[in-house]
C-alpha cells in the first residue's frame, strides 16, 4: 500500500518584503519627516541663488582685463615695502602699542568675566538673568563699534581701543566661564559649604581649581582675536598699528601701507605661536 505524501504549502512572500524576510523601504511622501533634510538644502539653495540675483554682482567687471591691469599696478606698488630706519621704529612703537592694547583688554576681561560669571552661573540665584543680559549686551556689540561710541568719552588713542577690547571680551569670557562654573562637579563645592564656608571660599578652592585650566585656555584663545581686533580698531582712531595703517592707506602710500600689513601679519603670527605652545603645555 502505497502512502501518500502530503505537500505542505510553502508560505507566500508578503508583497513588501524580500526573500530574506526583509522589508522593502518604501520612498518617503513628499511632506514626511524623512524628507525635511531635502527641504532644508532646497531652501538654502533658492537663498544663495537669491542673493546673486538681488545683490547685482558685476562679475563680468571683476575678471575684465581693466580690473586685472590695476590689480597688477596695486601689487607692484604693493611689493615693496618701505624699509627705512625711521620708519620701522615708528612701525615697532605701533606694534607694542597693539599688543598692549590687546593684552590689557584681555587681562580686564578675564577679571570682569569672571566677576559676572559667578552671579549668572545659576538661574536660580536672584538677578541671575540680569547678569546674563549684560553679558549679551557687552557681547553682541563689535569691537568697532565699541570703540567709535568711547572715542567721544575718551578721545582718540589706544584707551579707547583698550577699552572696547574688554567691553566685548567681558561678553564673550563670561557667557564661557558661566558654562564651565555650571558644568563643574559640585561634589566639593557642597562639601565645604556643609563645613560653612562662604561662597568666596567655596569658589576659590573649589570651583576655580575646576575650570582653572579652561579659564586659561579661553583667555588665550581671546588673546588672539584681540592682537587682530586691536590692529583693526586703529581705523576708528583707536591707536595702534590700525591708525598707521589707515592713514597710510588714505594717503595711497602702498610701501609704508606694505611695512604695517607685514607687521600685523608677524605680530598675530607670534602671538597665535606663543599661544599655542602654552595651551599644549598645559595640556
Amino acid at each position: 500500500m502505497t502512502s501518500l505524501r502530503m505537500k505542505t504549502p510553502q508560505p507566500q512572500p508578503h508583497p513588501h518584503t524580500t526573500a530574506a524576510n526583509e522589508p522593502f523601504k518604501l520612498a518617503p511622501p513628499l511632506f514626511h519627516a524623512r524628507c525635511v533634510a531635502c527641504w532644508i538644502v532646497s531652501a538654502i539653495l533658492a537663498l544663495v541663488i537669491a542673493s546673486f540675483a538681488t545683490l547685482g554682482l558685476a562679475l563680468g567687471e571683476f575678471f575684465s582685463i581693466e580690473a586685472a591691469q590695476s590689480m597688477g599696478r596695486f601689487l607692484a606698488e604693493f611689493g615693496s615695502p618701505n624699509l627705512k630706519s625711521d620708519f620701522l621704529r615708528q612701525v615697532g612703537m605701533a606694534s607694542l602699542e597693539t599688543l598692549a592694547m590687546s593684552a590689557l583688554g584681555t587681562l580686564l576681561a578675564v577679571v570682569f568675566g569672571l566677576a559676572l560669571a559667578l552671579p549668572a552661573a545659576r538661574l536660580s540665584r536672584p538677578g541671575a538673568l540680569a547678569v546674563q543680559a549684560i553679558l549679551n549686551v557687552l557681547r553682541s556689540i563689535p569691537e568697532l563699534v565699541w570703540a567709535a561710541l568711547l572715542l567721544i568719552a575718551a578721545g582718540l588713542g589706544p584707551f579707547a581701543g583698550t577699552l572696547a577690547l574688554a567691553l566685548h571680551t567681558t561678553g564673550v569670557l563670561g557667557r564661557l566661564y558661566t558654562e564651565s562654573i555650571e558644568n563643574a562637579d559640585p561634589g566639593p563645592a557642597q562639601a565645604l559649604v556643609l563645613q560653612g564656608c562662604g561662597q568666596g571660599q567655596v569658589f576659590w578652592y573649589a570651583t576655580l581649581p575646576q575650570i582653572l585650566p579652561q579659564v586659561v585656555a579661553y583667555a588665550l584663545y581671546r588673546w588672539e582675536n584681540n592682537i587682530r581686533a586691536a590692529a583693526i580698531l586703529g581705523v576708528v582712531g583707536g591707536g595702534g598699528l590700525g591708525q598707521m595703517l589707515s592713514f597710510h592707506l588714505g594717503l595711497f602710500q602702498m610701501s609704508k601701507t606694505a611695512t604695517v600689513l607685514l607687521a600685523m601679519i608677524l605680530l598675530v603670527l607670534a602671538v597665535d605661536w606663543a599661544s599655542l605652545v602654552t595651551r599644549r603645555r598645559m595640556a
